[in-house]
């Protein structure tokens, strides 16, 4: 972490205990919990499966929108069906709500590895994903503007919200999260996540507890005030921030200093939890022109089997070759392919995939019209300094882990009320 001087001594930290909802005792979490959304978006099997695991019971399937059915017909629907379950589980009882808390979170990837996580509330005052923000959350990868409004539509209609945002920490002394593990504290749940994702349990933190994570996140404040930076659900967060915009547009001189949609739910990770690994986001690209992009990659950033620093495998009609890149345009290769991508595509039309494992990759470039790219992972150490330094990485740098590992939909938080002027 950077430890230069700062002038964040006595600022409030952004995370703060929330009203968390949880399906009351005796609901079966396994069907209750589904992987984020923005996961398998290639493959709608997975969230066939899924349908299957649920069947009719009560689900947070059924109050997310899995983005592999973004482009498919009657999305207006959906979204409705989606709002009106959301407040059919409110009004029915299925929840019950812990007021002012956190919720310490174990889970158990399906490596076997432990990942500790804190529940709370991000003060959307504190967060703001433009280039050259100085405040206390940061993005870490460049927030595409496109990609809010589907987002906000659904949210603008909801009366819940469940997050997959995971938000990072630089805390090498462990002094924040991990003293929990040795706590005793209520066990909220325990279960296996569906669909190979391995098992979690989560624990009701104390007020001694809020008090000691408060003072510990403080303490990490005074060294720099960026304290948080952005892991997974990017755009979740970024849509929740204009929501929250909007809102205060709208409503002038009202005081929404303690509206629920001035918070965003989500769980705070150490970056220095050894289960944390940093992995690498493929891209798979399908097109009407796969030799001309092929071409016209290899013109622009100079590709040839001669080693150079940043390289990059291409997979195209079955064949699989390693290239290096001897035109570079950014200082990783990501950044070099994505900005070339991003002309192309505009220019010649396709569409653009992001995947989290190789073997996908390999799977769907070998269809007709597709072209895939496996990248090397960044080091996580790079994260906190490069952000500092520069600003946003490229979209789509890492992704924290395998397309299983990562968060499931559990926790819930009213985010609307009755303004009063």
């Amino acid at each position: 972490m950077n430890t230069k001087p700062c002038h964040s001594a006595g600022a409030a930290v952004a995370f703060k205990p929330a009203d968390i909802l949880l399906p009351a005792r005796g609901t079966d979490y396994s069907k209750w919990s589904v992987i984020a959304c923005d996961q398998y978006t290639s493959q709608p099997e997975y969230w066939e499966r899924a349908e299957r695991a649920v069947g009719g019971a009560p689900s947070t399937l059924r109050l997310v929108l899995p983005e592999a059915y973004l482009d498919s017909p009657g999305l207006e629907k959906r979204i409705d069906s989606i709002n009106l379950a959301q407040k059919e589980y409110l009004d029915s009882g299925l929840f019950e709500e812990y007021k002012d808390s956190m919720v310490y979170v174990r889970r158990i990837q399906s490596d076997g590895s432990l990942r500790e996580g804190l529940v709370g509330a991000i003060d959307l005052e504190e967060y703001d994903y433009l280039p050259g923000s100085q405040s206390q959350v940061r993005a870490t990868e460049a927030t595409v503007a496109e990609r809010i409004p589907p987002r906000l539509k659904i949210r603008q209609g909801a009366c819940l919200e469940l997050p997959h945002i995971m938000i990072l920490i630089d805390d090498p002394q462990k002094s924040v999260i991990e003293p929990l593990g040795g706590a005793e504290l209520e066990k909220l749940y325990d279960f296996n996540l569906m669909l190979g994702g391995g098992s979690i349990s989560g624990y009701l933190v104390p007020q001694a507890e809020l008090s000691r994570v408060n003072g510990a996140l403080s303490r990490l404040l005074e060294r720099c005030p960026m304290l948080f930076a952005m892991g997974d659900g990017n755009h979740s967060l970024a849509t929740a921030k204009e929501y929250y915009n909007r809102l205060k547009a709208e409503n002038p001189g009202a005081d929404l200093s303690r509206h629920p949609a001035r918070y965003a739910l989500c769980e705070i990770v150490n970056l220095h939890s050894p289960a944390l690994r940093f992995e690498a986001i493929h891209r798979i690209v399908f097109t009407d022109c796969p030799e001309r992009l092929v071409l016209a990659l290899e013109r622009e950033l100079g590709l040839s089997c001669e080693p150079s620093e940043l390289s990059l495998e291409l997979l195209t009609g079955g064949t699989e070759k390693r290239l290096y890149i001897h035109k570079p345009t950014a200082k990783l290769a990501v950044g070099c392919l994505q900005a070339f991508l991003d002309g192309f595509l505009k220019e010649n039309g396709g569409r653009i995939d992001y995947i989290h494992g190789e073997e996908v990759v390999k799977e769907l470039s070998a269809r007709p019209g597709a072209v895939g790219f496996i990248l090397e992972p960044m080091e996580k150490s790079q994260l906190f300094p490069a952000v500092m330094a520069d600003g946003a990485l490229p979209r789509k740098t890492f992704s924290m882990g395998h397309a299983d590992d990562k968060r499931f939909y559990l926790e819930a938080r009213r985010i609307a009320e009755v303004i009063k002027l």
